[in-house]
């Protein structure tokens, strides 16, 4: 069977995506675990030890406190609670701090640092997988051991307000709910007075056991400016006023009940500097926990300074506050100054139940317990815990008695310090089985494009891929027969854990014929490239050309790029080496113009990618001789290797000074967005332009901005589109003067704010417009081939579409990203790449670098911080699922989107009716090379000290990288269906 070189890649990476989603739910494995029970199933509690005499003490302590109530403030940083902030904008709670009865803490998050896996660390004690922050989106069901649900089956009834999270999370378990949507994050006043509104009511009452206040607005105005947008204060001090009622409150009802109550302050996560979350620089794992209660006893001029805590102790703590269960997923420990003020006794027996909670999570998980350090701890302080209840029993006070009960209560802490510290190491068990399937799926896949260079990029643009010889070679049978028998073994093995053994068996088969049939293909393609390689040994060499020095750069840089992803610091720096390569791309190209305006055509650029039109009849090994054997080789745009034009006059300066001013553009945005984790700390023009002081000149530079993007945009639009993009970048401003991110020349102040939920609209319409617009005349172009004006009309119109959802949802210090973006495509496109005539395969190529490098131009990183959530906002008054993750999705990739929409429209306009398939080719190629490098990479790095904090973000970035690249290459085959027939 024929097929064309773009439906070939795009099938190829539609296969890839299979095999990377495979290896990613391999990759991200389930938490560790207790064994499955039922929800009736209630586990007696250990018994206090005891040697030789028999204590009647066999069931839980009673609770601590008659009624908790949690206060999580959504984005509060520990800096908000006991720094300057916390001093200025938080008195009350800073007195608590100080001087009352409480004990601080600074609890650490582990990444991801997004809501609902902090909320299930807090609950369960458990530390959730990394895949919980695409869980996120729609939380599903916790069936894990939780201190709700504990608190639940014990009768205690337990009132919430705030994020839905929970709601979804614990369905039914709540007496009394009002829950709010937790990613509209342009609503942050209305969201936390949803919550306050309830208090002075479920206050008064008495008829609950626990009250779970989640507060957003704090976490939402991050989103929007940032933690040093003056809106900070402003929430603090709300939040500080809602503390003060509740424990005055709890404190009231104390005098009355005589039992103490507890308030407890937390976080989920923290704030980055850029106002986002989900990655672990200190700003976003470091969260405040502040426990407030009249147990606490403090005499004057105690000064408690916060302790370093992990925030999977929360489960714990509170499960003992209620005289529950500890969850028997928890891996954390008891904050033991809550129980210092009890008797020794009641110490230690908290402190046992706890070890040998741990112990069991640890017997279970790790098959070496026994030689485990905390569980040799654990051991020797539970014996020795038998004797000192023996001397109790015998001697109830004595000061020998007392001395090796803190000697015990040392061993214990040591103990919990030690198991809990055992079970986050071994925090996951990777689903290996899963892992491997994935990786073979995709090295197949690269392995089949690297063979299939010859033919994909040659002039035809065509190859043979043997579809039905596989199903009636011998070797087919024999590899299913094969990966069959290795399915049953590794699924008896290993049971339910591996992902392909809980699918159906059709499933399970349909992946082995896929990996027995890519084997196939590769073998195919093998042989006849040895073959090819063995005719072209007979052939007399023949050289035509010679690789040019921008050839080889784009090798030894993709290359490069590869290579650098091995190392944590080049994949936190990863915009140093894009920056850097475009840099070099630009001196390598101001080399090839100035040879080519002073040198003329005898020394201007030899391109080694030129390939000669073959003559009837060429023998495969020359074809394959001329095609090259490089990965980028391919013929030109034109179907020869025609002359390079030698500009003259004003038009030759232009040429000359094309590659220094997209290098001085590179520049000025390098400037703009601080971006990776070494500098990120650094003030740069963004941050200037968006504080509140310089407001105006923020309005100045978006105006400007939309002004050069209608220029920029509208040359080769109809005059409908025209007008359309004219008032859609007029509700662009609009739009961002509506919720108070710029100024009219007739606004002073900002008591106009509202989220801009018309405007925005407004803007969508005329998106809408233009794309239907732009499809309307690609249809065209199809029912009329010979149409190629529609065509081109069409391409651009919905390329147009995008530049302008582009401008509505960055934001407005970004709007230059996107003009400078435009500029220096129509410098390359008139005064470089048309001129030069450079091949589709260094256009691809070079189309792809730029893309990647203004991905990091327009701030993004390899952290889950810096993906703007408030992009998917835009224009929505309530949480949408499928528009809110689309326009997130657009806003993050809207560089490499608009790049390759580019390519498109250039290739689209040239003669060569094989440019485009090369194209996909090459993209599909090129972005092959390091997702299948860096799976193998993560999969030998696995065990690595930042595995979840630098490698598995940057795995997440490739796998939608990839998806993003499937859909490109679908929309390539498309168009290179179009021009085929035009």
């Amino acid at each position: 069977m024929r097929l064309g070189s773009g439906a070939f890649a795009a099938c190829c990476v539609v296969i890839e995506v299979l095999g990377v989603a495979l290896f990613l739910r391999g990759f991200f494995p389930a938490p560790i675990c207790f064994s499955s029970r039922t929800e009736n199933e209630a586990e007696p509690p250990a018994p206090e030890p005891s040697s030789g005499a028999s204590s009647n003490w066999t069931k839980l302590p009673p609770p601590l406190f008659s009624k908790i109530v949690i206060v999580l403030i959504d984005g509060l940083r520990d800096d908000f609670v006991f720094g300057s902030k916390g001093v200025k904008f938080m008195p009350y709670t800073t007195y608590l701090v100080e001087k009352g009865p409480s004990h601080s803490f600074v609890a650490e998050a582990k990444p991801p640092t997004v809501t609902m896996p902090r909320i299930k660390a807090l609950m369960t004690g458990s530390l959730p997988g990394f895949i919980d922050v695409v869980r996120n989106l729609n939380s599903p069901t916790l069936l894990e051991d939780s201190v709700i649900s504990r608190a639940r089956a014990a009768g205690k009834r337990i009132v919430f307000y705030g994020d839905e999270t929970w709601v979804k999370l614990f369905p039914k378990h709540f007496v009394e709910y009002d829950g709010t949507t937790s990613f509209f994050v342009s609503d942050y006043t209305e969201v936390d007075d949803n919550v306050t509104r309830h208090l002075d009511k479920v206050l008064k009452r008495r008829d609950w056991d626990m009250l779970i206040l989640h507060y957003l607005g704090l976490d939402h105005i991050g989103h929007i400016s940032g933690p040093s947008s003056p809106l900070i204060g402003h929430k603090l001090s709300e939040m500080d006023g809602v503390l003060m009622k509740v424990h005055t409150s709890l404190l009231s009802e104390e005098r009355e009940t005589l039992v103490p109550n507890l308030l407890v302050l937390c976080a989920d996560h923290g704030m980055a500097e850029t106002g986002g979350h989900g990655a672990s620089s200190p700003e976003e794992v470091n969260t405040p926990l502040v426990l407030i209660s009249s147990a606490f006893g403090r005499k004057h001029g105690d000064i408690r300074h916060p302790k370093h805590v992990q925030q999977t102790d929360l489960a714990a703590t509170l499960s003992i506050g209620l005289g529950l269960p500890i969850p028997e997923n928890s891996v954390g420990s008891l904050l033991f100054p809550v129980v210092e003020g009890k008797p020794m006794r009641e110490q230690l027996r908290f402190l046992h139940l706890n070890t040998v909670q741990l112990s069991k999570l640890l017997q279970e998980n790790v098959p070496s317990y026994k030689k485990d350090p905390g569980f040799e701890q654990f051991k020797v302080s539970e014996r020795l815990h038998g004797n000192w209840i023996r001397l109790y029993l015998e001697e109830s006070s004595s000061e020998v008695l007392f001395n090796l009960g803190s000697k015990l209560r040392r061993q214990y802490l040591d103990a919990l310090r030690t198991l809990s510290l055992s079970l986050s190491r071994q925090m996951a068990q990777y689903d290996v089985y899963s892992m491997v399937v994935g990786t073979v799926v995709v090295l197949e896949v690269l392995t089949l494009l690297l063979l299939s260079v010859p033919q994909a990029l040659s002039s035809k643009a065509e190859l043979d891929v043997p579809l039905l010889s596989p199903v009636f070679s011998l070797l087919f049978y024999l590899v299913l027969l094969v990966l069959s028998a290795l399915h049953v073994i590794v699924c008896t093995s290993a049971g339910s854990q591996c992902y392909l053994c809980s699918l159906s068996w059709p499933a399970a088969g349909g992946v082995m014929v896929l990996i027995s049939t890519l084997l196939c293909a590769v073998t195919s393609a093998l042989a006849k490239t040895l073959a090819r390689g063995k005719l072209l040994s007979q052939t007399p060499a023949r050289s035509s050309s010679r690789r040019s020095e921008l050839d080889l750069l784009i090798l030894l840089g993709t290359v490069g790029h590869v290579l650098s992803l091995g190392a944590s610091s080049f994949i936190e720096e990863e915009h140093q080496t894009w920056y850097f390569l475009v840099n070099t791309l630009c001196l390598a190209l101001c080399r090839e113009v100035c040879r080519s305006c002073f040198l003329g055509d005898d020394c201007g650029p030899q391109h080694g990618l030129h390939a000669e039109e073959e003559p009837e009849g060429a023998t495969p090994a020359l074809q394959a001789k001329r095609a090259g054997c490089s990965v980028l080789e391919l013929d030109t745009v034109s179907k020869g290797p025609s002359p390079v034009e030698v500009p003259s006059g004003c038009e030759r300066w232009m040429v000359l000074a094309s590659p220094w001013l997209v290098l001085t553009c590179c520049r000025l945005l390098r400037s703009l967005n601080q971006t990776g984790v070494q500098w990120a700390h650094r003030p740069d023009l963004g941050h200037w332009l968006t504080s509140s002081d310089h407001k105006a000149e923020l309005s100045v530079l978006a105006a400007l901005s939309l002004i050069m993007i209608f220029a920029l945009v509208q040359r080769r639009c109809s005059p409908a589109s025209k007008v359309a993009m004219a008032f859609g970048l007029l509700g662009v401003y609009c739009y961002r003067a509506a919720i108070g991110n710029v100024l009219f020349p007739w606004q002073q102040d900002n008591k106009d704010i509202s989220k801009g939920i018309t405007e925005a609209r407004f803007v969508y319409v005329f998106v809408l417009g233009i794309l239907f617009t732009g499809t309307k005349d690609l249809l065209k172009s199809q029912v009329i081939p010979t149409d190629s004006a529609a065509r081109t009309l069409g391409l651009w119109e919905v390329y147009s579409g995008l530049v302008l959802l582009a401008a509505l949802l960055f934001r407005p210090h970004n709007l230059p990203v996107l003009v400078l973006s435009l500029l220096v495509q129509a410098i390359l496109t008139t005064f470089v790449w048309r001129p030069l005539r450079h091949d589709a395969a260094e256009i691809t190529v070079m189309h792809y670098w730029f893309g990647q490098a203004f991905f990091y131009f327009q701030g993004n990183s390899n952290s889950i911080t810096t993906v703007d959530i408030s992009a998917g906002f835009v224009g929505l008054d309530t949480y949408m699922e499928i528009p809110a993750v689309f326009l997130t999705a657009f806003a993050t990739y809207a560089g490499p989107v608009l790049w390759a929409s580019h390519l498109v429209n250039f290739l689209s306009s040239e003669t060569n009716s094989s440019a485009l398939s090369h194209a996909c080719f090459c993209y599909a190629l090129v972005c092959s090379f390091p997702v299948s490098a860096y799976i193998i990479l993560v999969t030998s790095l696995r065990y690595h000290l930042f595995i979840w904090s630098v490698f598995s973000p940057k795995l997440l970035y490739e796998g939608m990288h990839l998806l993003v690249t499937a859909a490109v290459c679908v929309f390539f085959t498309a168009m290179d269906r179009t021009n085929t027939k035009s």
